[in-house]
C-alpha cells in the first residue's frame, strides 16, 4: 500500500510542478510574423525578444487559465491528503485518505484535459490558419505531460485504496 501511495506521491509532486510551469511560462505556441519569431502564452506574447501582457479577455484563454490554475490547487490539495495518508488516523470507514487523494488527482487531470482541449481546438482550428508557419512549443508539452503524471497520481492512490480495503475486509474476525 504505502508503495503505490509513494508512486502517486511521486507522480503528484511531479505533475504539480509541471502544471505551474505550463501555466506559468509563455512557450504554448510558437510562430513566425512579419519575418520575426514570436511565442506567446497564456498571460503575454513574445515577438523579437519583448514580452507584452496578453490585455484582450478572450474567452478561451481565461477559460484555459482557469482550468489550469483549478488543476494546480486539486493536485495541490491531493498531494496535502496524499501526505496526510501515510498517517494512521481513524477516518472514515467509506471515505479514506488515499480514495479523497485519488479522487482529487482524477479532478485534477479532468481540470487539465480541458484546459489543453479548449487551447488546442482554437489554436488548430483559428490561430493555425492566421499563421501559416506555426508549432506548439515546450509548455504546450508540459501540460499534456502534467496530464499523465496526475492520472497516474490518481491510478496508484487508487490503487493503494482497493489494496487497503482487501486488507480491512480479509482481517481477523
Amino acid at each position: 500500500m504505502y508503495s503505490f501511495m509513494g508512486g502517486g506521491l511521486f507522480c503528484a509532486w511531479v505533475g504539480n510542478i509541471l502544471l505551474v510551469v505550463a501555466t506559468a511560462t509563455d512557450h504554448w505556441m510558437q510562430y513566425r510574423l512579419s519575418g520575426a519569431f514570436a511565442h506567446q502564452g497564456l498571460w503575454r506574447y513574445c515577438l523579437s525578444n519583448k514580452c507584452y501582457l496578453q490585455t484582450e479577455s478572450i474567452a478561451y484563454w481565461n477559460a484555459t487559465r482557469a482550468f489550469m490554475i483549478l488543476a494546480a490547487l486539486c493536485c495541490f490539495v491531493g498531494i496535502v491528503i496524499g501526505i496526510l495518508a501515510f498517517a494512521q488516523l481513524p477516518t472514515f470507514h467509506r471515505l479514506t485518505r488515499p480514495f479523497s487523494a485519488g479522487i482529487m488527482f482524477f479532478i485534477s487531470t479532468l481540470f487539465v484535459l480541458l484546459a489543453m482541449a479548449i487551447y488546442t481546438g482554437v489554436t488548430v482550428s483559428f490561430l493555425g490558419r492566421r499563421f501559416g508557419d506555426w508549432r506548439f512549443s515546450w509548455s504546450y508539452i508540459l501540460g499534456w505531460v502534467s496530464l499523465l503524471m496526475t492520472f497516474f497520481a490518481g491510478i496508484f492512490y487508487m490503487c493503494a485504496y482497493r489494496m487497503h480495503e482487501c486488507r480491512r475486509l480479509s482481517g481477523p474476525r
